[in-house]
């Protein structure tokens, strides 16, 4: 696994913790669930892309 996967991976994990935790807010911000939700997102496309090149490259 190189340095950025993991890396990445980290980012993902910390979002995730980030919006579990304005989940559990009294009053959360849907503004700021979105915006978690949608980085989640755009880490995990990036995550796919390195794991899909890599298999290429490896075929």
């Amino acid at each position: 696994m190189s340095e950025h996967t993991f890396r990445l991976m980290q980012y993902h994990q910390k979002l995730d913790e980030e919006l579990r935790a304005e989940l559990r807010r009294s009053w959360p911000s849907f503004a700021r669930i979105q915006r978690l939700k949608r980085m989640k997102l755009a880490v995990k496309d990036k995550l796919q892309a390195l794991l899909s090149k890599r298999r290429k490259a490896s075929v």
